[in-house]
């Protein structure tokens, strides 16, 4: 019996040493090493506080602000853990709604947004939650769609805002992975530091 389970242990152990610590080990002293900005997390500081991350939007509410994505992220509520309440942008609890295309639910969610953006047509990734509920980024066309608020809200030209967010478009990857994009936290942070 002895001879039987041995190997099996020392198999076990082996391998919980190989895949359990010195891979991890090595994987994150390579990553910390080559790139550390990337290996924690891409976070953005300012004023040397942090004040987000390239990676994970951010909730920005008001006129004076570019606002992101919808978050389809939410957390257990406090006072009953069968249900859930919203906690928007929660890295945590990274997941798309699950709602499906004949969803009620959904559907007024999306009017509701588009009713908040006012007239005219509303760009799809303003009014729908990206699939992980934590994209920073939007399309060029969601930015430039709010750069009337944004201008009013900071009572400067919107042509001055409208050239900010053309030099905030980020092109594809390698130039042809993706679409266009931008990001919306570095978009605000700009805003801020050029038209306070």
């Amino acid at each position: 019996m002895l001879s039987l389970l041995r190997p099996a242990l020392v198999l076990t152990l082996l391998f919980t040493g190989i895949t359990g610590l010195a891979y991890p080990l090595a994987v994150t002293g390579l990553a910390q090493g080559l790139m550390p900005y990337q290996a924690n997390g891409s976070l953005v500081v300012r004023g040397g506080r942090v004040v987000g991350s390239e990676l994970v939007g951010q909730a920005f509410a008001g006129p004076r602000y570019f606002h992101g994505r919808p978050s389809a992220t939410s957390t257990p509520d406090p006072a009953d853990a069968t249900k859930t309440v919203d906690a928007p942008y929660n890295a945590a609890a990274s997941t798309g709604s699950n709602l499906g295309p004949s969803s009620k639910a959904l559907a007024d969610a999306i009017r509701a947004r588009v009713e908040a953006l006012g007239s005219g047509p509303a760009p799809a990734d303003l009014v729908t939650a990206s699939a992980s509920g934590l994209d920073p980024h939007i399309s060029p066309a969601a930015a430039l769609s709010q750069v009337a608020r944004v201008a009013s809200g900071r009572g400067v030209p919107a042509a001055r805002v409208e050239s900010l967010v053309q030099r905030h478009v980020e092109g594809r990857s390698f130039g042809l992975l993706g679409e266009p994009r931008v990001n919306v936290l570095a978009l605000n942070l700009a805003l801020d530091a050029e038209m306070p």
